[in-house]
């Protein structure tokens, strides 16, 4: 009795592998409610753990895309998929002006309406066009975005790491900001 159960147990591990090794992230990301183009062209491997979400992306090297703004995608990009989100996202930064901001986070409500939203943190989300990431982008290889530091009347308060927004934060609010180039 306990061998034809492990053979099943088997059976249905090997098909959840053979699974989500056979799609690609952009078919995993359709089947969440998500515009595949949310990643670039170029993803090498990809792993998801059907469990919890988890995913780890993989591109040969860092590199830009350029949608309605440009977006800037470490070489290893991670997130947690939910239906219409991915959360804890990693390794992505979007440009506005000329600062580059974290991605910590993609929705859609509801794809019907067309628009995709992105938590850059503090409560702060960019509003996108779905149709913008209905197809991946190809993907310029590029460095991180430069650092941008900010200085008050003592020298560097905070600094906005190329690590895509890791930010060292020592700010008295009372100071006076102005940036170095």
């Amino acid at each position: 009795m306990g061998r034809p159960n492990l053979l099943i147990q088997f059976t249905i591990l090997a098909s959840i592998i053979w699974s989500s090794s056979s799609s690609s992230i952009y078919d995993v990301l359709r089947s969440h409610g998500l515009p595949p183009g949310l990643l670039p062209k170029g993803i090498t491997n990809f792993t998801i753990d059907p469990a919890t979400g988890r995913f780890e992306s993989h591109l040969d090297s860092s590199c830009n895309a350029k949608f309605e703004t440009d977006f800037h995608y470490e070489a290893t990009v991670t997130g947690t998929l939910a239906f219409g989100q991915i959360g804890d996202v990693s390794g992505v930064s979007a440009q506005d002006l000329f600062l580059w901001f974290p991605v910590k986070g993609v929705r859609v409500d509801v794809p019907s309406s067309g628009v995709v939203y992105f938590d850059v943190g503090d409560g702060v989300r960019k509003q996108f066009s779905f149709s913008s990431f209905e197809t991946p982008k190809d993907c310029a290889a590029s460095p991180a975005p430069a650092n941008l530091v900010l200085f008050n009347r003592d020298g560097p308060i905070v600094e906005l790491q190329n690590q895509l927004g890791k930010l060292e934060n020592d700010l008295d609010r009372g100071d006076a900001l102005r940036t170095a180039y």
